[in-house]
């Protein structure tokens, strides 16, 4: 769920946000700087693996971080998150960010 954001496009792809987009510009600006490298976009984390429980299957629990990338100064993968204030409250989104930090708490996790 989107708030007031305006989807905008920076090289050909399309971002949720005019924020996200410019985020997007910044680091494309810091890879060619060779500050950080191997980055990507919707990157999707899985917290918890599919499972049958009752007979029933029940689907993985995923997180996909809007960037994820190398950072060459501090030697450590990022993933990072654009996110409002407003969304930042969800409760769906406060419960995924702990499990992201539980299971992949060697990744450093950064909120823009």
């Amino acid at each position: 769920m989107k708030y007031y954001n305006k989807k905008t496009t920076y090289n050909g792809i399309v971002y949720d946000s005019k924020k996200e987009a410019k985020r997007a510009y910044e680091l494309d600006i810091l890879q060619r700087a060779g500050q950080i490298s191997h980055l990507e976009r919707q990157k999707t984390f899985e917290l918890q693996p599919s499972f049958k429980a009752q007979g029933k299957i029940e689907r993985a629990i995923t997180y996909i971080a809007d960037f994820y990338y190398y950072d060459n100064q501090k030697q450590k993968w990022v993933a990072e998150d654009v996110k409002s204030p407003m969304t930042k409250t969800l409760p769906i989104y406060r419960i995924k960010r702990k499990l992201f930090l539980y299971r992949f708490g060697d990744i450093l996790f950064l909120e823009t």
